[in-house]
């Protein structure tokens, strides 16, 4: 097998359990039979699901497919194995058989060599041999006998066996004799069935023949010695069998035909080889004659390609049945695509771009990729290439090339339409694009300029650019570089001239074409050489780089310097020739307009000196005449930078060079001499001026004086009193006391001689105040009198309390007790108005629900398809659309959910049929309703995604959302009753619990967590997580490798320096820093703080959590103590823990927004630090609810394990008080009387399509669900029948399955009213029943002792009523009467109840005897304890009636609240609403805008350029950390590039421009927001033009401090 496959096989005693698959056995009949079995159909080919998840039943497909190709090869039947004796390992020795008999039979056939026989080459363990003993014993199998399949595979084949069999014993003993030609005509023999023998091979069959038969006898010589003696032998057992001589025959026939196909090939005979092909023992298939030259052609290919990998021989049989197949479609393929390349070249001259282009991406046609886009591109060109071709048509080799090369430039023009700058130069490089001179340098500059040609090209009306358009731009973009590069070498010329201080060689680098230099002059060539040789000095003291060289804009600035100076000196000499000239003519006028030119650059020119300016030049200058001159023509004059310019007094003409012989003219005024004449008159005549000008400010300077003068001398006298204030107070003080002490002295001794009048005053007063307190307090108690009252109010309140204590305390309350409190089994006006509030607010509550979680789903579906449009995944139509139907839907949620009521032929229709179906389902509904075992039967037999929206939308239906206490208790008592199912049948280890998704406890947590429990979660967790919220400084890191990025990133973008930090660490790596190790306890601290106070709303909340939840914590701890008796409280509890944490509150604090936790204004979110906060306190919560510690990779965290384990305790004791809660009974006492009892029927509201879709599964799962045939449910269903369609429910349709109305139908809601359909009250045996006999006589003994007194029951019945006593009655029944027709049909009490009301009060006496006859026969009341039982009894109804009102109080409080809840919820999905339509209308707007913008992009070039923009040297970024490298460029010549970056008019858009020396090279749009990205997901270095590597940090640094001041 492994050497037909290829491929190697398990090991021999994994094998049999590697067929069982049936992949290799498939395989090996895709060898020997591909057309049976081909490689596609094989299942699993490469066995990895197998591996996965084992076997599947689809793998017995590939066995059949095995057998199947062994039936097509004629392998006899007997040998067959069973699919089931592989699959399910019945009999793998059978299978081993037909695996040794298949390969007998294809070594017979050629195709296959003959299997070893492996006796005594192959050595197994005793024990493996004992395990295969006993696996065959398991299955009762007998090993076969191997040795005899040649003998059976001849017995099988029709023929005559002694015949064949005398005929292959002859053929043996020949082979004994070694006599070649014997052996041959032996195999002649017609009886021995053998075929393609070959008189020239004789020697060949005799050497092969006898070699086989030695192996076969050695091999049955060591078996008969190894085995028993006595066992009856084969003759075949020795011989060579006809299979087996056939095959060697076919062996060696093949082996000759291979040598003829290998000589044919070494002469180059295509016929020979082609004879040699199709000789018979190959078998070859397919051969055609006409082929023969390309079989020729492929052979000596594939002979070639054998030798070239180190492979010996010639070509074997199966290479070259491969290559008669490769030669033949080959071929095929040939004739194809001369008829593809013909239409080609016809739809090229037909003009047609589209049948062109259909026709090249014809398979036939053997073209490269063809683009349907371009067509008219294709069309274009391929026409103008058929036009220049000589005969008029395209041949395939041009059009492959034209054709690569026409996608390429396809690839090209809508890579440049999209901006994928890769796929770009990834064209334009390729070798198939056929573009020359593509430098890999310049890849930028040429996408950029291709950019601007495209869209040249688009306004010109063309579509695609063409081939000879991009080769053009690649040309001009060379040249361009090439311009720049001589434009580098010649600043380096002018820089080399510089330094050797040659003018004439500096003005002819100045002056060099490639420079492109401005204004040069050769007469200023010495200024040239002064000023840029000082530039360049400058620059090397300013860069202290003594290497420094001048660029181009500075070479180009010092020229035009150097030629602005010259004119300005020039205008400078003739200036001062000017003045001295105007001097010497006498001339104020004159001498002073010459003074005050700008040319000359004089200061401290004033007009009103004028003369005296004339007279003091005139002066200097007789004086300097008067030393007698020299009468030189040449003055030197030191201008502005410090050179000096000589001008010719004659000529007027100047230079910088120095004149020959140069004197310098002595009578000439200098401008020093000027400016030193005119300073010093100006100063004379401002100090006059001044003087004249402040004398009023000396004399105010005098007064000054004075007044200093006068209030030293008072201050002087202030300082003496000052200092004697200690003094003048103290006599003061001793002459104050003295009058004081003389005064009281007088007093006294005047209250001395007046002592007995002091007497009586003080006595009168006290009689005056006694007799005030006493008015006082009567009247207070006249004031009071209304408080008075209410006391003794109170204290007669405190009696009926006592009573009522008595009521429900005392074992058996007396009679007087009960008839006081009688009266509150009645119901009142505010009892009816209550249940009709309570009926209306809780259909208001189920449509609001239902409403709230359609518009909640369509919201989460316009978040999927805002995430789509941002992802380009969808276009904004479509969230337009879905828009618009999101707020029609809205709506139509909010409509009127009765419109079926208004249907005539509906399910509520006036019709006999319609009323029995409407009163049907109300009776299946009722017992869904109330039985809970079918709905938990249901729920298991369904699929779990199918089960969860069976709950969402039927179950809590069905049970009004637990809107009042009836529907919560039994919503409770089905959880109860799926959970014990659930646990008993589905779980077999209590972890399953834990780590699987149990369908009820998912359905519980579900319904907990919406309307109805949500706000318990908001009020145990809302305050704590808003204060972690609201508290911005809170930041829990626990992961050292964050904390660490984090505190690099904030030193780089603080510091703007980078950091010398690697910035990928372990985590061992980054403790090893102390900061890291400092911010990692500091968040430990802090997150230990926030979750105590977690811990501490959740330990303290235990009251507040849902009576449900503990309710199932409470079932789930029991049934599961039931189940494992050997588990232990603690593994209880934290299963417990893992509902009551892990899945109710622990996915509220993790997202606290998506469960209302919080309220977040629309469109708003949490931020990532706050969700990280979050998920922290949840995990350290989760940690400590499981008792699970901190170990492995958060080993950093291990510190902390103390304090969870004490955490743990304490969640341990809120798991245990949380599961204390009262049975369902108690808490909502509720029993099966309730129903009887209740003032109104339940109520539903349930859409048809749930009504049809319950029908449904009850009917397919009935037997499951109710396996008695006499279960109730089984008539229900009966009366019923089969399920309705929509239509024929709500009266209107049109019946068609595909009408797109039918969905909106099926959501029609309607009211059913549940009824019981087995114990309806009135029935005429429904009085023989004890609990309806029990329920009546209570009535009727509740009316009776209202009017008629008695101590017991007895008493009463025995005693006569009086008339008033009866009319007092009357009129109750007849009051009570008046309030019954008022009642809604839905709150109307049963007929029985009815008819007891109008009895009089001796009929009903009379009934209750009869009731308490039957009673007493029941045993249920007993005569001789006067009944107190019923009177227990109607004490205990009026306690319930009294809780029922409580908890209807409570209901409709509660039903409020969840109803103000949902319409918050309500507001709050429309505003998100709103905010959607808000961002959809910024994206319309923005969409519009954009649409304007690209019609005028000139506008946006004259803006930007108005910019301010910051330009460094890469030197300079280097030192500040921002630059890294530039690739192929050295440290040193960073000074050498400047970087521009100007900020653009998009808020957040950079330019960056690149400048070598001066000279532009590229441009590179940064964004901003795309930094704050990389900067978030940790990446520190991204590249600028693919060339230079930046600190992404510093870079936002340095772009925050420049742009934003931040």
């Amino acid at each position: 097998m492994e050497a037909c496959l290829n491929e190697e096989l398990p090991p021999t005693t994994e094998l049999e359990e590697g067929l069982r698959n049936g992949v290799y056995l498939a395989k090996l009949g895709n060898f020997f039979s591909p057309k049976v079995v081909s490689v596609k159909k094989i299942y699993d080919r490469e066995q990895t699901r197998y591996k996965a998840t084992g076997l599947h039943f689809r793998h017995t497909d590939n066995v059949i497919q095995w057998l199947n190709a062994m039936a097509e090869i004629g392998l006899p039947k007997i040998f067959y194995p069973e699919t089931t004796d592989i699959y399910d390992r019945k009999n793998m020795p059978r299978c081993i058989y037909c695996i040794h008999a298949l390969s007998l039979y294809l070594f017979k056939l050629g195709l296959a060599p003959q299997i070893q026989d492996l006796y005594g080459k192959v050595d197994f363990t005793e024990e493996e041999i004992s395990n295969m003993r006993l696996e065959l014993e398991k299955y009762g199998i007998q090993m076969p006998a191997f040795s005899k399949i040649g003998g059976i595979l001849a017995n099988e084949l029709s023929v005559d066996e002694a015949a064949l069999h005398a005929a292959v014993i002859a053929i043996n003993e020949a082979i004994d004799h070694q006599v070649p030609a014997d052996t041959l005509m032996a195999m002649k023999n017609p009886n021995a069935m053998l075929i393609n023998l070959d008189d020239q091979l004789e020697s060949t069959y005799q050497d092969t023949l006898y070699r086989a038969k030695q192996d076969k006898m050695e091999n049955a010589k060591n078996r008969i010695a190894s085995e028993n003696s006595e066992r009856e032998r084969d003759v075949y057992e020795e011989l060579l069998t006809q299979a087996e001589i056939q095959g060697n025959i076919n062996k060696v026939n093949t082996h000759a035909a291979i040598s003829k196909i290998d000589l044919a090939l070494e002469r180059g005979d295509a016929l020979a080889l082609y004879e040699a092909l199709a000789t018979p023992a190959l078998g070859l298939r397919g051969l055609l004659r006409e082929n023969c030259d390309w079989y020729f052609k492929q052979f000596l290919s594939d002979r070639q390609q054998k030798q070239e990998a180190g492979l010996t021989g010639p070509l074997q049989k199966e290479e070259l049945q491969l290559g008669v197949d490769a030669a033949n479609r080959a071929a095929q393929q040939y004739q194809q695509r001369l008829a593809a390349v013909a239409r080609i070249n016809s739809a090229i001259r037909m003009g047609d771009a589209e049948q062109t282009v259909a026709e090249m991406m014809n398979p036939e046609a053997q073209l490269p990729e063809v683009y349907a886009f371009a067509a008219d591109l294709y069309q274009r060109e391929l026409a103008t290439l058929q036009q220049q071709s000589p005969e008029g048509n395209l041949t395939h080799p041009e059009l492959s090339v034209a054709v690569e090369m026409l996608s390429s430039v396809a690839l090209i023009n809508r890579a440049l339409d999209s901006g994928d700058v890769n796929t770009v130069w990834k064209q334009l490089s390729s070798p198939v694009t056929g573009l020359t001179n593509i430098e890999d340098e310049n890849s930028q500059r040429y996408v950029d300029d291709l950019m601007k040609l495209k869209a040249q090209t688009r306004a010109e009306g063309n579509e695609f650019i063409t081939w000879n358009d991009i080769q053009s731009c690649v040309d001009r973009v060379n040249i361009v570089v090439h311009e720049e590069h001589e434009r580098i070498l010649a600043i380096g010329l002018i820089n080399e001239a510089l330094d050797e201080g040659d003018t004439k060689k500096t003005i002819q680098a100045l002056q060099i074409p490639a420079a492109k230099l401005e204004g040069v002059a050769p007469k200023v060539a010495q200024h040239y050489q002064d000023t840029l040789l000082r530039a360049k000095r400058e620059k090397a003291q300013d860069t202290q780089d003594e290497t420094a060289v001048l660029w181009l804009d500075e070479i180009q600035d010092g020229i035009h310097r150097a030629n602005k100076d010259t004119e300005e000196s020039e205008r400078f000499s003739l200036g001062i020739l000017a003045i001295n000239e105007a001097v010497d003519h006498g001339d104020v006028s004159q001498t002073l307009s010459t003074l005050r030119s700008p040319d000359v650059g004089l200061y401290g020119v004033t007009p009103e000196c004028a003369e005296t300016y004339q007279r003091e030049l005139s002066e200097v200058k007789r004086r300097k005449m008067a030393a007698g001159g020299n009468g030189s023509e040449w003055v030197k004059h030191w201008v502005r930078g410090g050179y000096h310019y000589y001008h010719n007094l004659r000529t007027r003409e100047g230079g910088w060079d120095e004149p020959a012989e140069f004197v310098q003219n002595d009578t000439q005024l200098s401008r020093e001499e000027i400016q030193s004449t005119i300073s010093g008159v100006t100063a004379a005549y401002n100090r006059e001026q001044l003087w004249l000008a402040n004398e009023n400010l000396i004399t105010k300077l005098q007064a000054c004086c004075r007044g200093y003068l006068v209030r030293q001398e008072f201050n002087s006298r202030m300082n003496f009193l000052k200092k004697q204030v200690p003094a003048i107070t103290c006599i003061q003080s001793q002459w104050r006391g003295y009058k004081q002490r003389k005064a009281y002295q007088i007093r006294l001794d005047y209250l001395r001689a007046q002592k007995d009048q002091v007497v009586k005053i003080q006595s009168m007063t006290r009689m005056y105040q006694a007799r005030k307190r006493y008015r006082d307090r009567l009247q207070y108690f006249r004031n009071h009198i209304n408080d008075v009252i209410k006391i003794q109010a109170f204290i007669r309140a405190n009696k009926a309390r006592e009573d009522y204590k008595t009521l429900i305390n005392a074992e058996n309350p007396p009679m007087a007790v009960v008839r006081k409190f009688v009266h509150l089994l009645d119901q009142s006006d505010q009892d009816f108005q209550e249940e009709l509030e309570l009926m209306k607010l809780r259909e208001e509550v189920v449509t609001l629900i239902r409403s709230n979680q359609q518009l909640e789903n369509d919201l989460n579906l316009m978040d999927i398809k805002i995430g789509l449009l941002v992802k380009n995944k969808i276009t904004l139509q479509d969230v337009v659309s879905h828009s618009k139907k999101l707020t029609k839907k809205n709506k139509e949620q909010l409509s009127d959910m009765m419109m079926l009521n208004k249907q005539r032929g509906g399910l509520k229709a006036l019709s006999k049929e319609k009323r029995e179906k409407l009163e049907a389902y109300q009776h299946l509904f009722y017992l869904l309703q109330t039985n809970p075992t079918y709905l938990a039967k249901l729920i298991f037999q369904m699929p779990q995604n199918k089960s969860t929206k069976f709950m969402d939308s039927v179950i809590f239906t069905l049970y009004n959302y637990a809107s009042n206490q009836r529907e919560e208790y039994l919503l409770l008592r089905l959880f109860q009753t799926a959970l014990q199912e659930e646990i008993k049948s589905k779980v077999d280890q209590i972890h399953e619990i834990v780590t699987g998704n149990p369908t009820v406890i998912k359905m519980v947590v579900s319904f907990n967590r919406g309307a109805r429990g949500q706000n318990a979660l908001r009020q145990i967790l809302a305050p704590v997580v808003k204060e972690i919220i609201d508290d911005k400084s809170l930041n829990i890191k626990t992961d050292p490798v964050d904390i660490y990025k984090s505190w690099v990133n904030q030193m780089e973008s603080q510091t703007g320096e980078a950091s010398k930090l690697p910035y990928d660490v372990t985590p061992e790596q980054a403790l090893n820093h102390e900061e890291v190790r400092t911010r990692l306890d500091a968040s430990i601290r802090n997150m230990r703080t926030v979750t105590d106070k977690f811990l501490s709303a959740i330990v303290s909340s235990v009251d507040k959590i849902p009576y449900g939840m503990r309710f199932i914590a409470k079932v789930l701890k029991d049934s599961l103590h039931e189940k494992f008796p050997d588990a232990g409280e603690d593994e209880l509890l934290k299963i417990v823990g893992n509902l009551l944490y892990y899945r109710y509150m622990n996915p509220a604090i993790v997202a606290p927004d998506a469960f209302d936790i919080i309220d977040l204004s629309a469109g708003g979110q949490l931020t990532t630090d706050q969700r990280r906060n979050l998920g922290s306190i949840a995990k350290m919560l989760q940690h400590a609810a499981s008792n699970k510690m901190f170990m492995g990779d958060n080993a950093h965290l291990s510190i902390i394990n103390e304090y969870l384990s004490q955490s743990y305790q304490k969640f341990r004791r809120f798991f245990q008080a949380a599961c204390e809660v009262p049975e369902l009974q108690d808490k909502f006492n509720i029993d099966e009387y309730s129903d009887l009892v209740t003032l109104t029927k339940p109520v539903i509201y349930i859409s048809i399509g749930e009504i049809i879709n319950t029908h449904t599964l009850l009917l397919d799962h009935q037997d499951a669900i109710a396996p008695e045939h006499n279960d109730p449910i089984h008539e229900l269903l009966d009366d019923l029948g089969e399920v309705p369609t929509i239509e024929s429910l709500i009266g209107e349709g049109s019946g068609n399955i595909n009408d797109p109305n039918r969905e909106m139908l099926a959501k029609t809601e309607v009211s059913l009213t549940l009824t019981n359909k087995f114990d309806v009250p009135g029935d005429e045996n429904a009085e023989m029943d004890a609990r309806t006999i029990l329920l009546n006589t209570k009535r009727l003994i509740v009316d009776v002792i209202r009017f008629q007194p008695g101590e017991t029951l007895t008493e009463i019945l025995e005693t006569p009523a009086t008339s008033e006593q009866e009319a007092e009655h009357q009129r109750a029944m007849q009051k009570r009467a008046i309030r019954d027709a008022k009642t809604p049909d839905k709150m109307k009490k049963s007929v029985s109840v009815k008819e007891g009301c109008n009895l009089n009060l001796q009929g009903k006496k009379d009934k209750i005897k009869t009731g308490l006859k039957k009673l007493t026969e029941l045993g249920t009341v007993n005569a001789k304890n006067k009944y107190q039982e019923l009177i227990n009894d109607i004490a205990k109804d009026i306690r319930n009636q009294r809780r029922y009102r409580q908890r209807r109080k409570a209901e409709l409080v509660k039903l409020q609240q969840t109803y103000s809840a949902l319409n918050s919820k309500a507001t709050f999905y429309g505003e998100q609403v709103d905010y959607y339509k808000s961002y959809i209308k910024t994206c319309l707007d923005n969409l519009a805008s954009k649409g304007k913008v690209s019609k005028k992009p000139r506008e946006m070039k004259g803006k930007n350029s108005k910019k301010i923009s910051l330009k460094y040297t890469a030197a300079r970024l280097h030192e500040k950390g921002v630059l890294l490298e530039i690739e192929d460029l050295q440290v040193n010549q960073f000074k050498n590039v400047i970087f521009e970056i100007s900020p653009t008019e998009e808020v957040g858009d950079f330019e960056v421009k690149a400048k070598f020396m001066g000279v532009q090279m590229e441009t590179f749009m940064l964004h901003y927001q795309d930094l704050l990205q990389l900067q978030y997901e940790g990446v520190a270095v991204m590249k600028l033009f693919d060339r230079a590597k930046v600190n992404v940090n510093l870079l936002i640094f340095l772009l925050n401090k420049k742009f934003y001041g931040k």
